[in-house]
């Protein structure tokens, strides 16, 4: 009868005195097990890298892309006119179909120094491939970046070296060079700016937004601190700094 070496089983492993081939083995299965579990764990990175919608060069390193509770879209069958507003303070766009919500969305709007200017706007041209003409990287002739997020009018071009414009999908243009389309998203405004979506939401904004849909963006609206009911009822009644003081 085999022997147990209990130390061994304190490990989720059972060794045996008279098998040191056994003990070997036994070793190398709970070895290539964790390395399976690790290598599953890498996916979801390897996917992010692969991923057309997450920029890979100096932008991707300041920040990751954030999970998404908010965005949602329920306006399928909705009827009214469409209007997009843009929350510049809060980040949202939000899609109305006459007076009700057809959808919300998170963005990313223009860091500093290139600040989504606000105003009342208008959809003027949609391409659903747009690429940036501004934006982009320097490449050779094999398509490998010399030089990552460029700018083409500013930035000088490495000799033996072409322009490749930003893949920017679902454009819906706004202003100038300004508009919305499908893009990364780290949590905080971070774009040239334009106004980034998901991809999910950019798809729907560019279904439902036809040319000349008006487009307002603005900072979040200051609260209303108007007179309440209760106040008005109270109103006449003296404060206390306006009591006489006695002693």
């Amino acid at each position: 009868m085999r022997r147990r070496n209990k130390r061994g089983e304190q490990f989720g492993a059972a060794f045996y005195f008279d098998s040191k081939g056994e003990v070997v083995v036994r070793i190398l299965n709970k070895v290539l097990v964790a390395c399976a579990i690790f290598v599953a764990g890498c996916t979801h990175d390897r996917d992010a890298a692969t991923n057309p919608f997450v920029p890979q060069g100096t932008l991707a390193r300041q920040g990751t892309e954030i999970g998404d509770e908010i965005s949602y879209w329920n306006g399928t069958g909705s009827e009214g006119k469409p209007r997009i507003v843009i929350d510049l303070d809060e980040q949202r766009a939000y899609f109305y179909k006459g007076d009700q919500i057809a959808g919300v969305s998170i963005v990313s709007t223009g860091r500093e120094g290139y600040d989504t200017p606000p105003g009342k706007f208008r959809i003027t041209d949609k391409d659903r491939e747009h690429v940036s003409s501004l934006y982009g990287d320097y490449v050779d002739q094999s398509g490998q970046v010399v030089m990552e997020n460029v700018e083409s009018d500013k930035d000088p071009r490495p000799r033996g070296t072409s322009f490749r414009g930003a893949a920017m999908p679902y454009f819906l243009r706004i202003h100038g060079a300004i508009g919305m389309h499908a893009g990364y998203l780290p949590g905080y405004p971070a774009s040239h700016g334009c106004i980034r979506l998901p991809e999910n939401m950019a798809i729907q904004f560019f279904k439902n937004a036809p040319v000349g849909t008006p487009v307002e963006i603005r900072h979040a609206l200051a609260p209303d601190y108007g007179p309440s009911p209760i106040s008005e009822r109270y109103s006449g009644f003296p404060s206390t700094m306006d009591r006489p003081i006695t002693q």
